[in-house]
């Protein structure tokens, strides 16, 4: 499907590639707001054209020339959001999922087809990826190691080679490029999620593969479900003929979605990145509070280990809404030992650094003292209250 986008880098910021990637078009057509295609399939007249053009899909799985086929094959509103994601990324292509599960299958499975099943992963992941792997649901078997270990790690039939940083939900962090490195000709998969492309671009450190569960960042406003895999053509590719296979699209309207949460998104993590270093600040001075983990590329999100019950926490919050997910423009917190990584072995958890009183906090957008205000008192006697730091009274 030729969205008539070019999807090449380009010496634009980041901030106005958010705002226009995906649109360039637009002015051309007579538009400003993207239009949303509905439609599940296309007419078309001349059937040997249309022959044609499915086999050349069945061959290399690229986007067919001309108007769209069929809604599983691909969406003009769907492909808007692969192009501007791409752009962000720094790839040629990206290829969005009706979910970031479906995403990370989608990639399994194209690695799985070519015999290469062996997956080399570095913990923690994000609880259910880490039990897709785990479990072998999809035929793969992994070696967990550390980063120093990768290169010992890799056989012959290792297909991939994934690690999460910052990582879900210690925000511990990887050298990416040391990795890239360490994998030779094998795929390297980042999970960018966390970080999202204003904070890092894996692929300038040498990543095939940058995985994103849209359904966070991307989208930013808890109302979209859909995950995104950004890497070169070739690629692309296989995961469209997966994608066409298995039924995994997404769906225009989440396309529609995910394309405006594109345009504000570095606005978003900047803001709710400030909020979360400053939150950071005072729970590490705060005696109730054991331990904070803060990525050092920033972020929107914290980590915290709490010397009381975790539980508490959770039941005590009433601005902060308790509950699994992350990336909205509000702030949420969660238990990952009994919610998002509940599904990974306790043993595992624990070696991981998921220890029974992490709570992981994904901050928002809301005024810093509202936020301040609600964790003082969720988190049980109230201890005195930090004084405002540098950061807060820079806003």
């Amino acid at each position: 499907m030729d969205n008539g986008m070019d999807t090449r880098r380009t010496t634009r910021a980041l901030a106005t590639e958010a705002v226009h990637a995906g649109r360039d078009d637009l002015a051309g057509l007579g538009l400003h707001a993207p239009p949303i295609d509905l439609s599940t399939t296309y007419p078309s007249h001349d059937s040997r054209a249309e022959a044609a053009r499915i086999d050349a899909f069945a061959t290399t799985g690229a986007e067919p020339d001309g108007p769209p086929v069929y809604g599983r094959l691909g969406n003009p509103t769907v492909a808007r959001f692969e192009t501007a994601l791409a752009r962000l990324e720094g790839t040629e292509s990206a290829v969005a999922f009706a979910s970031g599960m479906a995403a990370l299958s989608a990639v399994l499975l194209v690695r799985g087809s070519m015999g290469l099943r062996h997956v080399v992963a570095v913990r923690p992941l994000y609880g259910c990826s880490d039990h897709l792997l785990t479990a072998g649901l999809l035929g793969s078997e992994v070696t967990w190691t550390d980063p120093a270990g990768v290169a010992d790690a890799l056989r012959p039939d290792t297909g991939l080679v994934l690690v999460e940083s910052p990582a879900n939900p210690t925000l511990a962090e990887i050298d990416l490029r040391a990795v890239a490195h360490a994998c030779g000709s094998v795929p390297l998969l980042v999970d960018n999620t966390f970080a999202t492309p204003v904070l890092q671009r894996p692929a300038e450190q040498g990543a095939r593969l940058v995985l994103h569960s849209a359904t966070k960042y991307l989208g930013g406003h808890g109302d979209v479900l859909a995950g995104v895999v950004a890497c070169d053509e070739e690629f692309a590719g296989k995961l469209r003929q997966v994608r066409f296979a298995t039924g995994g699209v997404l769906h225009p309207l989440a396309g529609y979605l995910l394309l405006r949460g594109l345009s504000t998104l570095p606005v978003r993590v900047r803001a709710a990145s400030a909020n979360a270093a400053e939150l950071a600040a005072r729970l590490a001075a705060d005696p109730r509070v054991s331990r904070v983990h803060y990525p050092r590329i920033g972020g929107a999100m914290v980590a915290f280990e709490v010397h009381g019950d975790p539980h508490a926490v959770i039941a005590g919050v009433r601005l902060i809404t308790p509950a699994v997910s992350l990336g909205s423009v509000d702030s949420l917190i969660q238990h990952p030992a009994s919610i998002s990584h509940r599904i990974v072995d306790a043993d595992d958890r624990r070696d991981a650094g998921v220890s029974d009183r992490l709570l992981r906090l994904s901050v928002g957008l809301e005024d810093i003292e509202d936020l301040w205000t609600d964790l003082d008192q969720a988190l049980g006697t109230p201890a005195r209250r930090p004084a405002r730091t540098e950061a807060a009274a820079r806003g």
